[in-house]
């Protein structure tokens, strides 16, 4: 595991994959239809458990101008800036386990921020590699 520093806050806005994990394909799918321009933009994954342990997952896009995401009706989010361990998997296509399993092996670290999320990055919406991280303290 390596860390990482995000340096700003970043917004998006996003889509939430009903019912997880089944829904997470499509949601990404809903997603990329409602943007209507070809600029590349970042990806992300963000997931966490609600009040009764229900993984709530937010498939979202960076917001690359103010009021992006009430142009396409979405809610947004703001992923915190500050540190992260994460784990890099290269084409998570190829082993449909590789996310989850990364998640559980970083969720095992004794400094990570309990009131955080789970976070994939994606540096464009084809990108088949992610980086898998986690907030710290």
């Amino acid at each position: 595991m390596e860390t990482i520093t995000i340096e700003d806050d970043i917004k998006v806005f996003f889509v939430t994959a009903e019912p997880f994990p089944s829904d997470v394909p499509a949601a990404y799918e809903r997603l990329h239809t409602l943007i209507t321009d070809d600029r590349d933009r970042v990806y992300f994954g963000i997931s966490h458990p609600n009040e009764k342990g229900k993984i709530i997952y937010k498939a979202a896009a960076e917001e690359l101008e103010d009021g992006e995401a009430e142009k396409y009706g979405c809610e947004t989010f703001t992923i915190k800036k500050g540190n992260y361990i994460f784990i890099d998997i290269k084409n998570h296509m190829e082993d449909g386990s590789s996310i989850g399993n990364a998640f559980q092996k970083l969720l095992k670290n004794p400094n990570i921020d309990s009131q955080g999320y789970c976070l994939e990055w994606y540096l464009n919406y084809t990108d088949p590699d992610v980086r898998c991280m986690v907030g710290l303290k």
